[in-house]
């Protein structure tokens, strides 16, 4: 009888100890919100566009403000991406200066006689007429081949940076700290980007106008 009495009173007693089962698993499920918090991706607004997220593929290039609206570097790589912006960049700041160059009496003499009067907005069509530019277009296509050679290598990991071609006659980049590089390539990246702006307002404007530059 008295062992009976003592056994109850001992269950009786454990049923309100706590449980160490109970325990370890509050522990994991602590662990896993923890991981699942950090795992979690934080948002961060772009610096050119803050009402829309940062784009995560830019990091790291230069000229990175975060512009990037219609997402492309989530499914074209930025490395392409890059190679294109620096070639229409560069064409533009060539094209700037020729198209104002032109318009400002600059020429190459002799001028043919089918040149003659011509501004850059009427250029365009006597030059096709007279075969010009089709050869233009043949050799740019050439050298469209050649880059895309250089493109196709670099994405399969050639170690080459997107726009490098090597091109550095006047020594700008010679002994170069990597600091001056980079500053030298935003430079670049800049200039280049302004240059699209430009060249598409002087067009628009010399069209408009057929003025003389500085087309008002």
């Amino acid at each position: 009888m008295k062992s009976a009495l003592f056994a109850s009173l001992v269950a009786s007693a454990a049923a309100f100890s706590p449980s160490s089962t109970g325990r370890v698993s509050t522990k994991v499920f602590s662990d896993a919100a923890v991981e699942e918090a950090a795992a979690a991706p934080v948002y961060k607004a772009s610096t050119a566009l803050p009402f829309l997220e940062y784009p995560a593929n830019l990091a790291g290039y230069a000229g990175d403000v975060g512009f990037d609206p219609f997402r492309f570097s989530d499914f074209v790589p930025v490395d392409f991406l890059r190679e294109a912006e620096l070639k229409h960049g560069r064409m533009c700041m060539l094209a700037v200066v020729g198209f104002a160059a032109v318009d400002m009496g600059l020429r190459v003499y002799p001028v043919p006689e089918a040149y003659e009067g011509l501004t850059s907005v009427t250029a365009h069509d006597a030059l096709v007429k007279n075969g010009a530019m089709g050869q233009l277009l043949l050799w740019f296509s050439l050298a469209e081949i050649i880059s895309t050679i250089a493109v196709t290598q670099m994405l399969n990991g050639s170690g080459r940076q997107a726009g490098d071609f090597g091109l550095d006659p006047l020594g700008f980049l010679k002994g170069a700290t990597p600091e001056q590089e980079a500053e030298m390539q935003l430079k670049e990246l800049t200039n280049g980007r302004l240059a699209m702006m430009a060249f598409s307002g002087m067009v628009t404007q010399a069209v408009l106008t057929q003025g003389p530059f500085p087309y008002l």
